[in-house]
């Protein structure tokens, strides 16, 4: 219980990567990457339930060394690349409904985001609380402007892509943000209804960009390898 709400922690961690094999149980540091949203969870001291969602008795095992749970395994039809988060988090919900859980919000917290750390679930968690929100998602802010992306067409040319009568100073550009695939904290009742984080009352928590770093390939493992290695430490975004 954390300000006398429930609070379940879904990490979800498949075994079928198909960019790098085993990514979720990958080790960094002598630790394999799930641990580090394991033990981030636990340290929030704020979750009734650290559930992690996966189809491998050998990531289940790792899982349950760090101090998770998992009374349950993901089906085979919930454990492909095409298998949506939101699918995940509806069958979660289902298994400890029937073991008689139930929470008043869950927050995913996916194994490839490291360095999001305690301080950050709390602060989220106080801003869901805070505002009366059903839902926080975590954001940080882009390296580049959208005014200077652009999407390519079958003939690979930049022709009336760009103007070179705009000028385009960094310092004249809004701040943009994206989400970074950190925290997903939601209301449960609220996503039973609506299977969605956005409907409403939907307020985004921002993260320093190194926080941010989600790992997709091993140029971003081995950077987060990097950062996590030297103690890097940011101050504010």
């Amino acid at each position: 219980m954390y300000k006398n709400k429930s609070f379940l922690a879904i990490i979800p961690a498949r075994s079928g990567s198909k960019g790098i094999i085993d990514k979720n149980i990958k080790e960094i540091e002598n630790k394999p990457l799930m641990a580090y949203t394991i033990e981030a969870s636990l340290k929030a001291k704020i979750f009734d339930d650290i559930i992690v969602s996966t189809d491998s008795k050998k990531y289940a095992e790792i899982a349950e060394s760090y101090g998770a749970s998992v009374p349950f395994f993901r089906p085979k039809e919930l454990s492909t690349s095409e298998a949506s988060n939101h699918d995940v988090i509806l069958h979660v919900l289902s298994e400890m409904k029937k073991l008689k859980k139930s929470y008043d919000y869950f927050v995913l917290l996916q194994p490839t985001s490291p360095l999001r750390n305690e301080k950050n679930i709390i602060e989220s968690v106080d801003e869901l609380l805070n505002n009366d929100a059903n839902s926080v998602v975590s954001i940080c802010e882009v390296d580049h402007s959208s005014s200077i992306n652009i999407v390519l067409n079958s003939t690979r040319r930049l022709d009336f892509l760009f103007d070179d009568s705009k000028k385009f100073n960094r310092q004249d550009m809004k701040k943009e943000y994206r989400i970074n695939g950190a925290i997903y904290m939601c209301k449960t009742e609220y996503f039973l209804k609506y299977k969605s984080f956005y409907k409403e009352k939907s307020y985004p928590y921002i993260m320093d960009k190194i926080s941010s770093i989600d790992i997709d390939d091993i140029y971003q493992f081995n950077f987060a390898k990097f950062i996590i290695r030297e103690g890097y430490v940011l101050k504010e975004c």
